[in-house]
């Protein structure tokens, strides 16, 4: 199967770009510490990449 990443909002998305909000909430992450678990492709990956300082991610095996 495909590598999967698991993406947990770490840091407040308020006083940020509306931009960036935005990309938190197409990646589905809704609260500080909530965690969804997304494949990994370079859409997700160039999303992640924008809101880096806000986000951590770790790759498990799908």
């Amino acid at each position: 199967m495909a590598k999967q990443l698991k993406i947990t909002l770490v840091r407040s998305k308020y006083g940020w770009s509306k931009k960036q909000r935005g990309t938190i909430a197409a990646l589905g992450l809704r609260r500080i510490r909530h965690t969804v678990v997304k494949p990994d492709n370079p859409c997700i990956r160039g999303m992640i990449e924008k809101v880096k300082h806000l986000v951590k991610v770790e790759e498990i095996d799908g």
